[in-house]
């Protein structure tokens, strides 16, 4: 039968270091177990066993919650990587499970440093303290993410506000806005779709710009003032923070660009390595892009009905038909033939 770990003298701390080890990276040993809730993944406790040393058993619970962050991410990373979760989580989970790897790397760096007998129990724990409060937010992040079943812009926006919520802590906030890029790329790659070829390529249904695929330009023929134009493409619910103020830019770009192509006049706004909208951060470099490509696409709309379609034309002749620009002289004429314009006509 085993015994109680209190029963050990001096290698009880290898023994915890050993059993520390093991929970660092999710995995029970013969005196630390994890305590779960039953139909509840985020709610996970790791115990040590009761007959430990007060001191060992304080310095391991101040280890705990690195080993509880870690397992929820861990737990995550697994769940959010599936095809119906959608691409922002695929990223998210993609750059999680990057950072889990550097922080495996250093658990095994700590465990080679323990065979060869220079790892004690206060030097575990200084090595890991560093990373405690970034896995701590991190998972955070996850349990948040996962109470609300956090999609697409959802996703974006938690991340963004915990990385907010971070301004004290330089170190945390580094990293949650590097998480929130590598997240956000696969959005902005939605997005540049979107703006520079003029195609929704959504299939998660996740970008803040809805196409009803039921509305035909044919139906212009019957009734010119159709809803085709305005409900072809709209706005959805969700849009993402830092796009918020932009959103109708944004809309508006690629209807103009869907005009023209659908007008027989094919417009590509230009694009090159400069105007790629892989990534956002505080230099705006992809407000400019996207100010950019509307800039384009308006002016291009209007050349083609001022040149093409002859809009001064048409403005003349909608002037000139109901006599406006010769108001002054229908006003005199009146005047002078109002009796004529009395008289009934058998009389004139």
């Amino acid at each position: 039968m085993d015994k109680a770990i209190g029963c050990y003298d001096a290698a009880v701390q290898e023994l915890i270091i050993n059993e520390l080890l093991y929970a660092l990276v999710g995995t029970e040993g013969q005196y630390i177990s994890i305590k779960r809730v039953h139909r509840k993944e985020d709610d996970i406790t790791f115990q040590v066993d009761a007959s430990t040393d007060l001191a060992l058993q304080e310095l391991a619970d101040r280890m705990f919650p690195l080993c509880e962050s870690y397992l929820l991410i861990d737990q995550f990373v697994e769940s959010r990587s599936q095809f119906k979760n959608g691409v922002v989580n695929h990223a998210f989970a993609a750059a999680l499970r990057a950072l889990l790897l550097d922080y495996r790397a250093m658990v095994a760096q700590l465990e080679h440093q323990f065979r060869l007998g220079r790892l004690s129990i206060h030097g575990l724990s200084f090595y890991c303290q560093p990373l405690m409060a970034s896995m701590q937010a991190l998972s955070a992040v996850v349990k948040k993410a996962s109470a609300s079943d956090c999609t697409g812009s959802a996703v974006l926006n938690l991340l963004q506000s915990q990385s907010k919520a971070m301004a004290g802590d330089s170190a945390v906030r580094s990293l949650l806005e590097k998480m929130t890029q590598c997240a956000s790329s696969a959005y902005l790659g939605i997005l540049e779709r979107w703006v520079y070829k003029g195609v929704i390529d959504d299939p998660y249904g996740e970008f803040f710009i809805a196409e009803n695929k039921y509305l035909h330009e044919e139906s212009l023929t019957q009734d010119y003032d159709a809803k085709y134009w305005k409900s072809r493409y709209s706005l959805k619910e969700g849009i993402p923070s830092f796009f918020a103020n932009i959103a109708g830019t944004i809309l508006t770009t690629r209807k103009c660009l869907n005009v023209m192509r659908e007008c027989g006049h094919n417009v590509q706004v230009p694009s090159s390595e400069n105007s790629k909208l892989m990534s956002f951060g505080s230099n705006n470099q992809y407000l400019e892009c996207i100010k950019a490509a509307y800039n384009i696409a308006s002016s291009e709309l209007l050349n083609l009905i001022k040149k093409k379609y002859d809009l001064m034309g048409k403005l003349w002749s909608i002037k000139h038909y109901p006599l406006l620009d010769q108001d002054d002289f229908l006003v005199h004429f009146t005047d002078i033939a109002q009796d004529e314009l009395n008289k009934k006509l058998d009389e004139i």
